[in-house]
């Protein structure tokens, strides 16, 4: 249920009207914009009546949700969401781009695709140092080490990281991490999106490859649910009958995610199509259909990669690819930091 204030209402009988509900069993989401003022409450509020509500001298309107998401819903919270990652934000026209090969392989390695995206533009550095690979035989990244050189890359560029976590048992090693991300095969780890939206630390949460778009709301919901709004959603392309590429890249995901949720959407072209050429188009059409950044996967020499190396780009690609982006970001009124 959603309770629309009215303007300049008198905030003692708000405060009033909040303690009356929470005594009632109810938790309270408040969002407050420029022009609107939303109380949304969480609970079972079947014993709630509207007429009651509207009564009050503070209340405009008041609205019942039907979707299962509360804290994620885009009607408890109007404006858009902004994430600030150690002072990179995304969301809310502020247009992020995250680069950086797929696993973290040496500290050579790691060193020079971080200074080479940041030169292009990149603001975030992304790596692997624990992999979820489909065959047990494949690099499963160098696990606590390769943090360690992330940390390394970060204190000499200044670059916020981004990597992935697989096992709640593993968060404390992920302490300083500046945004956790929840891969595909783990986004309905209830347990791991629990542990991680407790951590308070800012969430890349990537829709599961046959997953709805409810269902990945639903997984930021657990996030949200303990106390972290800082989620930024990721579609990485969906699994499909077509065979001529990796995965399907569901473009019309972000303005549905949109007009769902407030919170972030960016777009993964690189394991969306899994193709380093298709990187490119797939890029432009996200800023086109508003998403708010991009994560690229960039490799110093992909063709000896150990992971994922035909869909990453060279460092000079990804130089080419930013350049052909900055007129189009603008264009969509959005600024690329």
């Amino acid at each position: 249920m959603i309770i629309i204030l009215k303007q300049n209402a008198d905030q003692a009988a708000v405060k009033d009207l909040c303690r009356e509900l929470e005594g009632r069993g109810l938790s309270i989401h408040e969002s407050q914009g420029a022009e609107t003022h939303i109380l949304g409450l969480v609970g079972d509020t079947k014993s709630i009546a509207e007429s009651w509500l509207r009564a009050s001298p503070v209340v405009e309107d008041v609205r019942r949700v039907s979707e299962p998401y509360k804290k994620a819903n885009r009607k408890f919270h109007p404006e858009d969401t902004v994430v600030n990652v150690s002072g990179v934000k995304v969301g809310g026209g502020h247009f992020a781009v995250i680069a950086g090969p797929c696993s973290v392989e040496s500290e050579s390695q790691i060193g020079t695709v971080a200074a080479s995206v940041q030169a292009a533009g990149a603001k975030l550095l992304r790596g692997g140092a624990f992999k979820p690979r489909t065959s047990p035989y494949s690099f499963q990244g160098m696990r606590a080490e390769g943090l360690e050189l992330l940390r390394h890359a970060r204190a000499k560029t200044g670059m916020p990281i981004v990597t992935e976590i697989m096992n709640n048992e593993h968060l404390p090693l992920f302490a300083d991490v500046d945004l956790i991300q929840i891969g595909a095969r783990n986004m309905q780890n209830f347990e791991l999106l629990k542990a991680v939206g407790r951590s308070g630390r800012p969430v890349l949460l990537k829709r599961g490859l046959s997953a709805t778009l409810e269902e990945l709301v639903m997984s930021a919901e657990y996030i949200m649910a303990e106390g972290n709004d800082q989620v930024i959603l990721c579609e990485r392309g969906i699994r499909t009958f077509e065979t001529s590429m990796r995965n399907t890249l569901d473009i019309s995901a972000v303005p549905m995610l949109k007009k769902m949720t407030h919170l972030p959407v960016v777009i993964d072209p690189s394991h969306a199509a899994g193709i380093a050429w298709m990187v490119q188009p797939l890029a432009a059409a996200a800023v086109a259909a508003g998403a708010d950044g991009l994560m690229v996967e960039v490799h110093n020499d992909p063709a000896h990669a150990l992971c994922d190396g035909a869909q990453s780009l060279t460092p000079a690609q990804f130089s080419a690819l930013m350049d052909k982006l900055r007129p189009l970001v603008s264009l969509m009124g959005k600024t690329l930091d």
